[in-house]
């Protein structure tokens, strides 16, 4: 059964969506930041098939957000390093942190804690405007049609009265 495909919709989190596309493309990612490199040491910290490890790699790699760099010869092994790109989703994954460790962590309190090193203090993500440095909030941010926003979608009546809201 083929999936639908969100990689060409306007929309920046459909998009993300399709290139993560399951729950363990998150995971394999969240390991990465923890440092781990090595097949053997993501399948062991997740507990994942090898196969479907396999797959997530291959498909973070050919995304840009993992590099592969061969650490031993014969028989050929690999790192798997993140790149600009793949750093570049940590403050996805600390968003994503920061929400479960709100609604979702037990009385114990959050099972992981985010500490910033600059300043050694621990902390939480937090979604600001980059040109106020104000926190976003769905009450005070609109979403609004951006350059990259088909015309030809652009004139519909659905998509001018979501707009338009």
């Amino acid at each position: 059964m083929r999936r639908t495909s969100f990689a060409n919709w306007p929309c920046s989190v459909a998009r993300t969506m399709d290139l993560l596309g399951d729950w363990w493309t998150p995971l394999v990612l969240r390991e990465a930041f923890y440092g781990i490199r090595r097949f053997d040491e993501f399948q062991q910290g997740l507990g994942i098939a090898r196969n479907t490890l396999s797959d997530r790699l291959r498909r973070l790699v050919d995304e840009g957000l993992l590099e592969k760099r061969a650490y031993q010869a014969d028989p050929v092994r690999y790192d798997y390093l993140l790149t600009e790109k793949g750093r570049d989703f940590f403050g996805v994954i600390a968003a994503m942190t920061r929400w479960g460790d709100r609604w979702l962590a037990d009385e114990a309190g959050p099972p992981i804690t985010l500490h910033h090193d600059r300043c050694g203090q621990d902390t939480d993500a937090e979604v600001v405007c980059a040109a106020c440095g104000e926190p976003l909030t769905a009450e005070d941010t609109d979403m609004r049609m951006g350059p990259g926003y088909p015309a030809k979608l652009a004139k519909r009546p659905d998509v001018v009265q979501r707009f338009a809201r």
